[in-house]
């Protein structure tokens, strides 16, 4: 016997409690594996994940009807609050919501969307145009709808800044050595002498 072999007839008594651990270790991980499977399952079903082509179709119409009550205001006060802006544009008809757009640490990005109940109300809101808020010209403008998949490419241009970048990889020039030395131009001159081999 080597050294690297086991003595299974001395195992064997111990491995019958083992194999039935194991056994059960593994059947409380599969249950434990369908049950995630199920709960995941649930909750793409609420976040609309798995919808069917007519549920999305439905949900599309349903964001173009609201968008189609809703306007886009640019340059908003980093300080102005969404009361503010719905009391701005509380002329123009029934304010059902004010979004001023935040970045990831909170901070607004200085441009906000309001909803209206009636869509005739973006008419009137557009000609609130170049008003003042806070000090700043809002810019107004009736909002539009984000239709999924028709992102516009736009390609790469090169940065005047930081040097044109190709997406080819850099292949550097071959180095050329002078046959003369470093810096050394052949001079060629006539012999002094005469020279019958010349």
């Amino acid at each position: 016997m080597e050294e690297g072999d086991v003595e299974m007839a001395a195992a064997d008594g111990g491995s019958g409690v083992e194999l039935d651990d194991m056994k059960k270790r593994l059947k409380d991980m599969e249950d434990e594996a369908t049950a995630l499977r199920e709960m995941q399952s649930k909750v793409e079903q609420e976040m609309g994940a798995v919808q069917d082509p007519a549920a999305a179709a439905a949900n599309q119409a349903n964001r173009e009807e609201v968008d189609s009550r809703s306007i886009f205001v640019g340059n908003v006060d980093y300080s102005c609050t969404p009361e503010e802006v719905q009391q701005h544009f509380q002329s123009c008809g029934t304010v059902n919501r004010v979004t001023i757009r935040t970045n990831k640490y909170g901070q607004p990005k200085g441009y906000a969307y309001v909803e209206f109940l009636e869509a005739e109300a973006v008419e009137q809101a557009i000609l609130l145009n170049e008003t003042e808020l806070h000090g700043r010209q809002l810019k107004v403008s009736a909002k539009r709808t984000n239709v999924p998949g028709m992102k516009q490419f736009r390609p790469r241009r090169a940065n005047p800044h930081t040097g044109y970048r190709s997406r080819t990889p850099y292949m550097p020039a071959p180095i050329f050595y002078s046959p003369y030395g470093y810096g050394k131009v052949p001079r060629f001159r006539m012999p002094m002498r005469y020279n019958p081999y010349f």
